[in-house]
């Protein structure tokens, strides 16, 4: 769960957000209030907050958000607990607050909003209140069995090293089976096996590099493996020896119907491959010895 805050001075437009109706929204949890629209519960925070007229952000916001997962399964009265248990564990029992859940989205959701001033006319302390939020959140969390926010991370990073290995793997098989002469082949191969690559153009349309498009995510090369650079890639191609040699000439390439222009760095790459190519043709067949 990703638990923040902040303190804000614009009360009633954030109560107003937090209600919206086309939100789905609905309270789930109020205290010290007996109102129930954003204008009744803006008027009670603000006959509190007159007693502290040094204070000018002067209402708590939060934002409770367990994962995709947890908010499947959370009903309105442990999404209640949740939020009783924040504002217990931030010392704000004893504070005007109301609670706003959101199920518009996949991503379900609780806005809090908390009185800064007391009923005593003292203004809680904000230091690092997103810091705090954070670490309270966590700590709820673990209280209902929900996952944490490191948890999730660490879900977040398995899962996208799996994918980076899905997508190594079908450009090796791609280079393998399909040993491709250009990268027109190359794009439409792996394609062919769900990858899009996309080539990335800078605006002196020059070819900078490729971008693969897998299951959702979207990755450069390098950050796929550093073997699938566009310098690497291109020493792995089986460039023909005249399409090589007017790369090198021209400095630039079709690709995918357009002519762009590539970096010197490249050039060199493709002739290297292409030397090394033309040797294992010569040694292979005896020609020339």
């Amino acid at each position: 769960m990703i638990g923040m805050g902040k303190s804000i001075s614009h009360t009633a437009a954030s109560m107003s957000y937090g209600m919206n109706q086309e939100k789905e929204a609905e309270i789930i949890h109020s205290q010290y209030l007996a109102g129930e629209t954003p204008r009744e519960i803006t008027e009670e925070f603000r006959i509190i907050q007159e007693q502290n007229e040094l204070c000018r952000k002067n209402t708590l916001s939060f934002v409770l958000s367990p994962t995709i997962e947890d908010g499947k399964k959370l009903e309105k009265e442990q999404l209640k607990e949740m939020t009783e248990r924040f504002l217990k564990e931030m010392r704000l029992r004893e504070h005007q607050a109301v609670a706003f859940v959101h199920r518009d989205k996949e991503h379900v959701h609780v806005h809090l909003y908390a009185n800064r001033i007391s009923f005593e006319g003292k203004a809680y302390n904000d230091s690092f209140i997103g810091k705090r939020s954070q670490q309270i959140a966590e700590r709820v969390a673990r209280q209902m069995e929900l996952t944490t926010v490191r948890e999730a991370q660490q879900e977040k990073l398995y899962r996208m090293q799996e994918l980076r290995s899905e997508i190594q793997r079908i450009h090796e098989k791609v280079m393998a089976q399909e040993r491709p002469r250009d990268f027109d082949q190359y794009i439409k191969s792996m394609e062919q096996n769900r990858v899009k690559v996309i080539p990335s153009i800078n605006r002196q349309n020059q070819l900078q590099g490729f971008r693969f498009e897998y299951k959702g995510t979207n990755l450069k090369g390098s950050e796929v493996h550093r073997s699938m650079s566009m310098g690497r890639i291109a020493g792995q191609m089986n460039f023909e020896k005249e399409r090589a040699q007017r790369i090198a000439k021209d400095k630039s390439m079709e690709l995918l119907g357009r002519t762009v222009n590539v970096p010197m760095s490249f050039t060199k790459t493709i002739i290297k491959k292409t030397i090394k190519l033309a040797i294992k043709v010569v040694r292979d067949t005896g020609i020339g010895i």
